[in-house]
């Protein structure tokens, strides 16, 4: 154990507390930077993207945005098996670097107008960094927040994941919401403005560096290091597990595209097919976020005493069956009470997913490719997706069939329903126990 951070069971309860905090305001920092670039497409895609209507400027920096997916099984890769090799504090820290150059970058890079094509390739140099840096983020932190935690309490204390992930989506929309209301112009936002949130994302990364500076190995890392264990985390090691692999995939895929559906698209669905004004609707997907962000950890907790598979099937079934008929009647909704009720039983029925499925898939996999296995294969799922959702929606649209996207949600929560019902329950079977 040499040279090796103290491991979590001589941690006490506040040091523990501490230590997940430090972690969770990390992933917090991260997904705030990743999400500033959905929040503020609106404003900036002019600036990249100066040819065509509003449809085609979002379809182009919606395409940018998944291409930042993409590289994420890239990131999922290198920084899982960094944090199966070296720590998950070690690949946290990388991590969180990372997303600080890729937000600097989009804050300091000029519009079309300066450099000419120029100005694109720079967003996607910032995206794809971004991408590797989430890819990575995941994985690792969902394994860290597993094994950090007490039996008991793993459903919840995972939970926080997703809700340092919404928190920081919900500073995204806080920021454009100050900006909008309160200091700028819409010409002051569209001409600058816009650059202001990534400015903030690239400080608010430093922060988390020294947050995440201060954390503690889990147990379970340090003594499966001590142990001189060569197959940490290797791909060859990983492939030994192609069930669990398959599990992650399955159950990733109608939960990430539910998730970006009703959370990331929506203020675009509420400004381009509802007929909102922009400010308006990213008021109601704010307010939508935050009892989004306070049903995780109720619904973690309420895993730790029933299991994860019910709730699963819940989410499953619900999906699939209600997709069609609520967003149908969201497109015509009559204001934004309305809107605001629909997105909000969308996003219950969604918390069935988000709140528990880091600590399914940490439950999985034996230690010494814990992150990999979780980072890997969900990086892919989600980047095909996930990543793809504003894409594929705006495409339906465009091709003036958007109910046809309704229906591709549908399929997709279907296919992971299958998966749910195929499944254990790992609450029972988890191999975090096992370390």
């Amino acid at each position: 154990m040499s040279g090796l951070p103290r491991p979590e069971s001589a941690l006490s309860p506040a040091a523990r507390l501490r230590s997940i905090v430090s972690g969770s305001i990390g992933n917090l920092i991260e997904w705030y930077d990743w999400y500033a670039y959905a929040a503020f497409a609106l404003y900036f895609a002019p600036a990249f993207f100066p040819e065509g209507d509003l449809t085609a400027q979002l379809l182009s920096t919606a395409a940018v945005f998944a291409v930042g997916f993409l590289v994420r099984p890239l990131g999922g890769w290198l920084l899982g098996a960094y944090a199966d090799r070296h720590g998950r504090k070690a690949a946290l820290v990388l991590s969180v670097l990372m997303m600080c150059g890729g937000s600097l970058l989009i804050a300091i890079t000029p519009g079309y107008a300066s450099i000419g094509v120029a100005a694109p390739a720079l967003l996607v140099a910032a995206r794809l960094l971004q991408g590797l840096s989430v890819g990575g983020e995941y994985g690792t932190s969902a394994t860290y927040m597993s094994e950090v935690a007490t039996r008991e309490w793993r459903g919840f204390w995972s939970s926080w994941l997703y809700v340092t992930n919404i928190c920081g989506q919900l500073l995204a929309l806080l920021v454009l919401i100050v900006l909008q209301r309160w200091l700028l112009t819409p010409e002051q936002l569209h001409a600058w403005g816009w650059r202001i949130p990534f400015v903030i994302g690239a400080l608010g990364a430093l922060g988390a560096l020294w947050l995440r500076r201060t954390m503690v190995e889990t147990e379970s890392f340090a003594r499966h290091a001590a142990s001189g264990d060569r197959r940490r985390g290797r791909l060859r090691e990983l492939l030994r597990h192609p069930r669990e692999l398959a599990t992650v995939a399955g159950l990733t895929m109608g939960g990430t595209l539910a998730f970006y559906t009703f959370t990331v698209y929506m203020q675009k669905f509420l400004v381009n097919t509802v007929g909102f004004a922009k400010d308006l609707a990213t008021l109601v997907s704010a307010t939508s976020l935050v009892g989004f962000m306070l049903l995780q950890p109720l619904v973690g907790a309420l895993s730790d005493r029933i299991g994860r598979r019910p709730i699963l099937v819940a989410f499953g079934v619900a999906g699939t069956l209600g997709t069609v008929p609520l967003m149908s009647r969201l497109e015509s909704a009559q204001g934004p009470w309305e809107a605001l009720a629909l997105i909000l039983l969308a996003l219950a029925v969604v918390s069935g997913y988000s709140s528990i499925n880091a600590v399914v898939k940490a439950e999985l996999f034996p230690v010494e490719v814990r992150a990999l296995g979780v980072g890997l294969p969900y990086a892919i799922t989600v980047s095909l997706f996930g990543g793809t959702a504003e894409y594929v929606a705006l495409w339906f649209k465009q091709a003036g069939n958007e109910a046809g996207f309704y229906w591709y949600v549908t399929a997709c929560i279907a296919c992971s329903l299958l998966v749910y019902l195929w499944m254990p329950d790992t609450r029972r079977s988890s191999r975090i126990d096992r370390d």
